[in-house]
């Protein structure tokens, strides 16, 4: 069975990542019926606090995402000290993987989802270097997936199935965002079939319709219109087909993710969110 996870990301993206903004979300997400929650420990905070701390709100951890550039911007062995000490509070936690994305590349931000100024070699250093990140991971106790992202360098069909096949399955697996992959043109439900093997965890996100293959606007500017994120089941993704291809025996949880709700209120988002899943996901969860 599995864990019905919430991101509180639209809580804290732009008020900050402090304690009060997270007892909001944890106060909210109890009310709604969550039972996990994104293990992102707060600076300062030791893992064993942070459990406690989330316990007292019914929410236990769910896996979390080790972001990086893998870019020239990176040096690769402050990355691997950085990876070490993340991956030290994600098992002491008790989990035993965890998402990899690469985001936030300037041109990819400001022309989003269209693979903007590809670079042939700048992919294959960054390959090498996720690779490096992943090998870190797992000798440290994590199972990394790759967790596909607008913006990063992994941001097209071709550039996710590059890393995913150029790896292999031995060194990463698959943590889909079912929103990322469908407005980078990706149908997501075939492409989690194509790694199904390989998959270990999921973000639940849905886009409308009204952005997609329109690069006009910037990753924020985007977001900013509260018509490119949609609650699941209100905008393009076939949910049914994802879900049909999820194997029977999947271990993961099932992560909601509305990075800006539809909605006014961040709360009703997730309250949306939850009475989807409930009805989607029956039978899966615990």
């Amino acid at each position: 069975m599995n864990l019905l996870a919430a991101n509180p990301i639209p809580y804290w993206a732009s008020a900050g990542k402090t304690r009060d903004v997270f007892t909001s979300a944890f106060a909210d997400f109890q009310d709604i019926g969550f039972t996990a929650v994104k293990a992102d420990v707060p600076s300062g905070m030791s893992a064993d606090d942070y459990r406690s701390w989330i316990a007292g709100y019914g929410l236990s951890p769910s896996l979390s995402l080790f972001n990086s550039p893998f870019d020239e911007t990176v040096d690769l062995a402050a990355e691997i000290e950085r990876a070490k000490l993340f991956a030290a509070d994600q098992v002491a936690l008790g989990l035993d993987r965890t998402m990899i994305s690469s985001m936030a590349r300037p041109e990819r931000l400001a022309q989003p989802a269209v693979g903007a100024a590809f670079s042939a070699s700048r992919l294959d250093r960054a390959i090498e270097m996720c690779g490096e990140v992943c090998r870190v991971l797992q000798a440290e106790g994590l199972r990394p997936l790759h967790h596909s992202h607008v913006g990063g360098i992994f941001e097209t069909e071709h550039e996710i199935t590059r890393l995913l096949d150029d790896l292999g399955p031995g060194v990463i697996g698959f943590g889909p965002d079912t929103g990322h992959l469908r407005w980078a043109g990706v149908e997501p439900a075939g492409f989690i079939r194509r790694y199904a093997d390989r998959l270990g965890g999921i973000h639940i996100k849905d886009v409308f319709p009204d952005l997609l293959g329109n690069p006009s606007l910037s990753y924020a500017g985007a977001a900013a219109t509260k018509r490119l994120w949609a609650e699941p089941g209100l905008g393009v993704v076939d949910f049914a087909a994802v879900l049909d291809a999820i194997p029977a025996d999947y271990d993961g949880d099932f992560m909601i993710e509305v990075d800006e709700p539809s909605v006014e209120s961040k709360r009703e988002s997730h309250r949306m969110s939850f009475d989807w899943a409930v009805r989607m996901l029956s039978g899966r969860l615990r």
